[in-house]
């Protein structure tokens, strides 16, 4: 009796032994992937991808036995997700790998749509993001993706502006619509929370206007404490009836802009040349970042009419047409009157 407990409790050391040093074996095993992206097809399992790894010479067959003994003892460790991941360089162990791939944390993807650019430039950074994919890619899909307020009146002719400034991140096969929906929600969760802090009497008569007066504050100044200096000229120019005079949106309604605005340009009678119509442009002409709406709707108080560049990215602003064309001799021409 005591000679079958001494072989049993042998038995069970052995066992024991084994399995601690088996375990230690599988867990120490190398798998050197390249860092970046990988993608796990679906069907994938970890011994087909052992199988697989095994035919690339990256692993033995030994490791593969190994692993297959290993995943009978522990099942839960045996499935993988498919998706695409991005494995970092320090996950250098065979093990470290399957529990990524079996965690189904897929990889992050960023694109970055940018205050002041136009939609067309937003169309292009989104059909050229990896892993999207692509079914929206012409302004008037990203139209019909909109789902604009009923309240706040007729939906926008125009997709221009209708996305919010911001970086967004996605996993691999999304769609560019699905992005496009979340941007549009953003600048309509931002355009709705500027609306509501508005100044009393000002003449916007609905968010869509702010939407417009916002997109050329943005176009006109990217240095934020002139933004609401900015916006007070043109505050005070509609409140006065004056045009607004202002070069970009002559220059949004080009077709084909050299960078550099002629007088045939500020004669030219598209309907969002400011200095040959007045009141706000028929729709905006870029995307708006919240700095811009809040300026606009949270202007200065100040009697300026006028602004110039100073060539440093700050503006010199005026109350006269006096002190304006002082301003521009200085600036522009380079020279005191």
């Amino acid at each position: 009796m005591l000679k079958t407990l001494k072989i049993i409790l042998l038995l069970g050391v052995v066992l024991g032994l084994s399995y601690y040093f088996g375990v230690r074996y599988v867990q120490q095993i190398p798998l050197n992937l390249p860092a970046g992206i990988h993608t796990v097809a679906p069907g994938s399992s970890a011994a087909r991808l052992c199988r697989q790894w095994q035919q690339q010479a990256l692993l033995s067959d030994t490791q593969c036995l190994m692993l297959r003994l290993y995943l009978k003892l522990h099942p839960e460790e045996a499935s993988v997700q498919q998706g695409v991941y991005r494995l970092s360089a320090d996950q250098t162990l065979l093990l470290q790998v399957l529990a990524l791939f079996r965690s189904g944390k897929e990889a992050q993807f960023a694109i970055t749509l940018i205050e002041g650019e136009t939609l067309q430039q937003s169309l292009n950074r989104i059909n050229k993001a990896e892993y999207l994919l692509q079914d929206v890619t012409t302004a008037e899909q990203v139209l019909q993706e909109l789902a604009w307020p009923a309240e706040w009146g007729e939906q926008p002719q125009s997709a221009e502006a209708l996305l919010y400034p911001n970086t967004y991140y996605y996993t691999a096969n999304s769609k560019a619509s699905a992005l496009i929906k979340r941007s549009q929600r953003a600048l309509l969760a931002e355009l709705e929370n500027a609306w509501q802090q508005r100044q009393p009497d000002l003449p916007l008569q609905t968010p869509y206007q702010l939407l417009i007066l916002a997109s050329i504050i943005e176009k006109e100044s990217s240095h934020p404490p002139e933004k609401t200096l900015v916006a007070s000229v043109f505050i005070n120019r509609l409140r006065k009836n004056m045009r607004l005079q202002t070069d970009p949106t002559v220059i949004y309604g080009l077709d084909d802009f050299n960078g550099n605005i002629t007088r045939a340009d500020l004669n030219n009678p598209h309907p969002y040349n400011t200095y040959r119509h007045h009141g706000l442009p028929p729709g905006p002409i870029s995307l708006v970042s919240r700095a811009s709406m809040l300026a606009a709707v949270q202007p200065a108080e100040t009697d300026l009419y006028y602004f110039v560049s100073k060539g440093d990215g700050t503006h010199q602003f005026s109350s006269t047409l006096e002190q304006h064309n002082a301003a521009v001799q200085k600036y522009i021409l380079g020279s005191t009157p």
